[in-house]
């Protein structure tokens, strides 16, 4: 069954406050900095701060929320087995990341779990195949991880490459992935 990525591109930073929820996974605390159902930011991390600069907002304006968030359940789907739950969460680029980037990271949501794609096909993917080194920067400065998959991508040679909240974890998604 094909399902379908959600992501749009802010016209601007958000004006008003986001909330921050968190829960644990296997891997440990995991985040999400959202407005409404869209997921600005994510991480396995419980600072809201953190997360605020990787979407570009002030950490004031982020606000701890008690309550549960739907891309939360989908992160818990995920690590039941149901591996295509991040495909239904709606994410936001934001505008500064510039087109290259943004093709990127959509390419990065329609790659299937279980599989890798190298940084050379990533940047093929997104419209310009000379373009690695870029592809490798809208990875390492995705905002949004695990839901737009940055994972899933690996080097020319089969080897992990880098990742934001360490090769440990990239690994164990990977195997995670591939087991089922």
């Amino acid at each position: 069954m094909a399902t379908r990525t959600m992501t749009k591109t802010a016209t601007k930073t958000p004006a008003k406050t986001l909330d921050l929820h968190h829960t644990t996974t296997p891997l440990g605390p995991f985040a999400v900095l959202v407005d409404g159902e869209t997921v600005h930011a994510a991480g396995f991390t419980a600072s809201g701060e953190e997360l605020a600069r990787y979407a570009g907002v002030d950490p004031d304006r982020v606000r701890e929320s008690a309550g549960g968030h739907s891309a939360l359940d989908a992160v818990r789907d995920y690590f039941a087995g149901d591996l295509d739950a991040l495909d239904r969460v709606e994410t936001v680029e934001r505008r500064e990341a510039g087109p290259f980037t943004a093709a990127a990271r959509a390419a990065l949501r329609k790659i299937p779990a279980g599989t890798t794609k190298t940084y050379t096909e990533l940047a093929a993917t997104a419209g310009n195949p000379r373009a690695v080194r870029a592809a490798g920067s809208a990875c390492a400065t995705n905002p949004v991880a695990l839901i737009v998959p940055c994972h899933r991508v690996v080097r020319a040679d089969g080897s992990l490459g880098g990742y934001l909240y360490g090769l440990d974890v990239k690994r164990a998604l990977l195997d995670h992935e591939r087991s089922r």
